[in-house]
């Protein structure tokens, strides 16, 4: 069973007017719902839903409309839910006919969706900003024929990973599953394995390292004693409970410079990124690449991928993507350093990097390479505007969602901009017909 249109309210409302009526048609938001291909994902997304099986889903409309204005607007699936209520032109353009003052839908709902259409359902909402732009002249296949890459860190929405802090969360999650089970522990530690971080904690403070070393050891032989009598108990061993042994028994036998540690327990696909950097030198998250027109700054790829890459492996997936979302691979491709060893040709695009390799380049390419920091305001905005910054969604595959959603966001509010102000149509017409210059429509 397809999901219903939004805009079926069955009979008109006897005093009710349409809001299409109401509202000025030269608005941003107003133009952005005309211009957008809706039924493309009411073809795309039927088939997640079955006939017949529990609850009616919701419009298509509805639920891209929602997510759309959540990261457009830097809201969370609750705030856009609740300031759907109060904004006409948002329930416009979510695809309803009449205004209304009831909630559009559950903020959960909004969770349910975006695993159920997953990363490739947002790959063709992705797909639709770049369309829209076609159709409305502000970017052509000849300006999306050369890409910028780079790549970046998205960190994710955990506590600052600290020893002791894991060791006493992997207890307290053997405790509660515990308890679940009926299993009876010799022993628990719930106020001796408490006490043992707060005085590590404050040991570290103090910089009294042989405590907190004492303090470090006990909470490891809590989280030991505890985890053996609970193995020694379990019975029926389901794929929850071997996650959560195998995850605890990781943290357990880790140390600082064991590899493929586990930062968060919550979170066990995060990894540690070296930035590099004096402000912040290292970063917990997963690592995304982002690829961006040479003319326009459209983001026309943007992945994520969990185990933390060599930039160079991540050129063909970033290919592959482009061509999904564009329709074609790009001719040129133009990277920083950190992509040493992959200039050359893959697939029919020839990828040119920074450095040694690019040494017998012409003068246009050359431009080019040092016109390519010119994605390092985008990567700004993702991350301050779009919710790139701090990832709250759950596992490697809200990684992948929220950064291709950050992407849709970024086109949006440039098509929001070119229709709201005159002058940045004609900048991107401007654009269109030199060729050479390049402009970043801040997001």
């Amino acid at each position: 069973m397809t999901a219903k249109k939004a805009g079926s309210q069955g009979q008109m409302e006897l005093f009710g007017a349409r809001l299409e009526d109401l509202l000025n048609s030269s608005h941003p938001l107003f133009e952005l719902a005309e211009r957008i291909e809706w039924q493309r994902f009411e073809t795309k997304f039927g088939v997640h839903f079955a006939d017949h099986a529990g609850r009616p889903p919701l419009p298509t409309r509805l639920m891209v409309g929602l997510e759309y204005l959540k990261y457009m607007m830097n809201e969370s699936d609750e705030a856009v839910v609740a300031k759907f209520v109060e904004n006409p032109y948002w329930q416009y353009f979510c695809g309803l006919e009449h205004f209304t003052h009831r909630l559009p839908c559950h903020p959960t709902s909004l969770v349910k969706w975006r695993n159920r259409v997953g990363f490739k359902g947002c790959e063709t909402m992705l797909a639709e900003t770049i369309d829209v732009a076609k159709r409305a002249r502000l970017a052509t296949e000849e300006s999306l024929a050369e890409v910028f890459v780079d790549t970046t860190v998205q960190s994710k929405a955990i506590s600052h990973p600290r020893d002791s802090r894991l060791l006493n969360t992997a207890r307290r999650a053997v405790v509660r599953q515990a308890e679940k089970l009926g299993i009876k522990l010799k022993q628990s530690y719930v106020r001796l394995g408490q006490r043992a971080l707060v005085s590590h904690a404050r040991a570290m403070h103090k910089g009294e390292k042989k405590l907190a070393k004492r303090q470090l050891k006990k909470l490891r032989t809590y989280l030991g004693r505890v985890l053996r009598d609970f193995e020694r108990k379990l019975i029926e061993r389901t794929a929850a409970v071997e996650s959560l042994v195998g995850i605890a028994n990781k943290i357990l036998g880790q140390k600082q410079g064991s590899k493929h540690k586990i930062y968060s327990f919550h979170a066990p696909e995060v990894v540690c990124i070296a930035k590099g950097k004096a402000r912040i030198k290292y970063e917990v998250g997963s690592k995304v690449s982002i690829a961006t027109a040479v003319k326009g700054s459209w983001v026309v790829g943007v992945n994520s991928f969990p185990s933390a890459p060599f930039d160079g492996h991540t050129i063909p997936d970033v290919l592959t993507q482009i061509k999904s979302v564009t329709g074609a691979y790009p001719k040129a491709a133009y990277c920083d350093r950190g992509y040493q060893g992959s200039a050359g040709h893959i697939f029919s695009t020839h990828v040119y990097v920074q450095g040694k390799s690019s040494s017998g380049a012409s003068d246009a390419v050359k431009r080019k390479l040092v016109s390519r920091a010119g994605i390092e305001p985008v990567i700004g905005h993702l991350k301050a505007d779009h919710r790139l910054g701090r990832n709250f969604l759950l596992g490697s595959s809200g990684d992948q969602i929220n950064a291709v959603m950050a992407g849709c966001a970024f086109n949006l509010r440039k098509l929001y901009r070119a229709f709201f102000l005159p002058i940045f149509g004609r900048i991107f017409e401007l654009i269109l017909t030199l060729g050479g210059a390049t402009y970043s429509c801040p997001a």
